[in-house]
């Protein structure tokens, strides 16, 4: 079964830069696409952007356009989440899933497959 495993997380100051990244451990992750969500503390799990498979079709949540950016390297298995000009609002861990499309409204119920998060901390 596809494992997926995030990475890059860490604290910033606001903002600052990161880039997360999405592997699959196991399996390939080219023939699907991919999210990326973020939980707050105290707070739902929240969709933060998408890719298609081909990386032609991405979606983002309005709160991070123009600040992030999603992409993908099928030859390394890997989807990446360039996050830009991080805000303390943007503080969370931040999870990879798989689904089948990449829709404009990005919902949990259509991902499946959750990796283990990575931690993102934005403060002064």
């Amino acid at each position: 079964q596809l494992q997926l495993v995030e990475s890059g997380g860490g604290l910033v100051q606001p903002g600052g830069s990161l880039r997360l990244s999405c592997v699959a451990s196991e399996g390939t992750l080219g023939n699907l696409a991919i999210g990326w969500f973020r939980q707050a503390p105290g707070e739902e799990r929240e969709g933060v952007s998408c890719i298609s498979v081909s990386g032609i079709r991405t979606s983002y949540v309005n709160s991070v356009k123009g600040r992030f950016t999603i992409s993908r390297d099928n030859a390394k298995n890997t989807v990446y989440l360039q996050m830009n000009d991080l805000q303390p609002e943007d503080t969370g861990v931040y999870y990879c899933a798989q689904s089948t499309w990449c829709l404009s409204s990005i919902s949990m119920a259509d991902y499946k497959n959750w990796g283990q998060g990575t931690r993102v901390t934005v403060s002064s």
